[in-house]
């Protein structure tokens, strides 16, 4: 990437205070379990946000997205959604610090004062979007770090991933879990964090590559049904929550929730809807997937953790559904091959990428037998993105 700093000079004709990077994220395990209150597995990888900022006088937002090479001004007194999406993402988090500081008055002061003044952003990245490494993501924890560094509001890294969570479902209709944007901020290198999506509680576990690459396959697809059937699996955990604790009241999320109270309150005895038992079977599955994975990082065994990845494919294929023939052909591509450890679609599904665990010395064959195969069999081209585990948002030296 070009450096931020001189696209935000170039735009607004005076040098930033302060540039900031913010990561996309993979999540190698846990899949559609964050807003089931369940454990994730996600990472920060190398493709990043960048955002250079600076204060105003004049109560408006100047955003100039240099990748797209659009400019677009909002009076901050009259933030409200925007019809240009990518807008939302920024200031829907100023909205949210504007929110705070207002309902904390002793703490406001100056800093709501200075912040209603205004503010100018420049903002690049080399996330694919759409391929289901939360660009989106990206962009709000970036700007919500910088408006925190540049105001020293004193957010701390958990206040921030709420905020942006809270921007998504507000600012862009997008009713997320938070695993997207906590790995965007907490990431370490090298590491992946198990994170409990009810209590926010985390922990770091090393994921050795020394002998194996992350690879990702993107269908450059995404079918229309994504955004929609993303809040109907929401809506559908739900209900079949609610049944079971209607039996079962003692259990309080979907990790005190066993097979066996699944089947008695959701099986096909019940006359409960099949989609909604299979959606349920999937996420109690996941979540004792999740917590015996990082069993197998502990004990550096990377081909048990890998034949957990094809489990939850299939788990995401044919109970979830929100897989697409795209995924499944990519996947079904490389499981029997010896040098894939592990490999399944990534992200909210119906298009997007699989992640795939590939031993160094066969990446290269291996990107060529599938690209081949893909473009033959799915008539489209195969984008490929080789990644590594690196450290979440930060300030640009």
């Amino acid at each position: 990437m070009s450096d931020v700093r001189h696209h935000f000079f170039t735009a607004f004709q005076t040098t930033p205070t302060l540039a900031v990077g913010s990561p996309g994220r993979i999540n190698l395990i846990g899949e559609h379990i964050d807003y089931n209150h369940g454990f994730v597995l996600p990472a920060a990888i190398d493709k990043l946000v960048q955002v250079a900022i600076g204060k105003r006088t004049d109560g408006t937002i100047h955003l100039f997205a240099i990748d797209l090479k659009e400019t677009v001004i909002v009076h901050i007194k009259d933030v409200e959604p925007h019809p240009i999406q990518w807008v939302n993402y920024v200031i829907g988090v100023a909205y949210q610090v504007i929110v705070k500081l207002t309902s904390q008055p002793n703490k406001a002061s100056n800093n709501q004062n200075e912040i209603l003044n205004g503010f100018n952003i420049s903002i690049q990245g080399n996330i694919p979007i759409g391929a289901g490494l939360s660009s989106s993501a990206a962009v709000e924890c970036a700007v919500l770090f910088a408006l925190n560094e540049l105001y020293d509001l004193q957010l701390t890294k958990m206040e921030m991933a709420m905020m942006a969570q809270k921007a998504e479902h507000e600012f862009a209709g997008v009713k997320c879990g938070i695993m997207d944007m906590f790995a965007s901020l907490f990431g370490q290198k090298n590491k992946v964090i198990l994170l409990d999506c009810a209590s926010l509680a985390y922990q770091y576990y090393p994921f050795d590559l020394t002998e194996y690459s992350i690879v990702l396959f993107d269908t450059q697809i995404k079918h229309a049904l994504a955004s929609s059937e993303y809040n109907t699996r929401r809506i559908e955990c739900e209900q079949g929550f609610q049944s079971i604790q209607k039996k079962y009241p003692q259990v309080q999320t979907w990790r005190d929730v066993s097979f066996e109270q699944v089947e008695n309150c959701l099986g096909p005895s019940t006359g409960t809807p099949t989609h909604i038992y299979h959606r349920c079977i999937f996420v109690v599955a996941e979540i004792d997937r999740v917590q015996t994975a990082v069993v197998d990082l502990t004990a550096g065994n990377m081909v048990a953790f890998g034949k957990k990845m094809y489990a939850t494919h299939e788990g995401l294929s044919q109970l979830y559904e929100v897989s697409c023939p795209e995924l499944d052909f990519l996947v079904a591509a490389v499981q029997d091959n010896e040098n894939v450890i592990g490999a399944r679609m990534m992200g909210g599904g119906f298009g997007g990428c699989t992640i795939n665990i590939i031993k160094k010395t066969a990446v290269d064959l291996i990107i060529n037998e599938v690209a081949n195969k893909y473009s033959k069999q799915i008539n489209q081209p195969l984008a490929v993105y080789l990644t590594s585990i690196e450290q979440g948002t930060h300030l640009i030296k």
